[in-house]
Order: C-alpha cells, then sequence, then structure tokens
C-alpha cells in the first residue's frame, strides 16, 4: 500500500512511503532538513512499521510539539487503521 502524506507542524511538506507485509518501503520526504531527512529513511528501510511508529512518536523539533519523524508515525498509524477498517 502506497502512502502519501501531508504532514503539519513541521518543513517537510509531504511525506510518501509504502507498507507492504508490515513493513516500510521506500520512505521520502519533501522539504525539511536534508541531512536528517535523507537518513531516516535509509535506517527504516524494511523495518517493522509499529514498531518504528512506536520509536518516532513523540520526537519535538524545536518546541514545536511535533517532528517530521513524528509525523510519519502519524502518518503510518493513520496508514494502518485505515487498512484495518
Amino acid at each position: 500500500m502506497k502512502i502519501d502524506f501531508s504532514p503539519s507542524g513541521v518543513c517537510a511538506k509531504k511525506i510518501e512511503f509504502e507498507i507492504n507485509e508490515g513493513k516500510l518501503h521506500n520512505v521520502k520526504f519533501y522539504g525539511g532538513c536534508p541531512g536528517n531527512l535523507a537518513a531516516i529513511p535509509k535506517l527504516i528501510e524494511g523495518q517493522d512499521a509499529v514498531k518504528i511508529a512506536g520509536i518516532l512518536r513523540g520526537n519535538d523539533c524545536g518546541g514545536r510539539g511535533t517532528s517530521c519523524a513524528d509525523q510519519l508515525a502519524v502518518a503510518i498509524d493513520e496508514a494502518l487503521t485505515q487498512k484495518a477498517s
């Protein structure tokens, strides 16, 4: 399943990823901090989506109450909830 997510409260404008058999693939961030947002996809490629959402959920960037990583967790949660419906 391919997901296109529009994050809020962060610099990234869009997050794309796929969840296949519960694993994350092809994560891409558009906008945001290039170094961090290039590293995250490399670190989580092929990892369990539920586990990664748990790790990334709640990460804060500069006191915003969210971050690009946290928004990815939100997107994963939403995608898994929609799939279960």
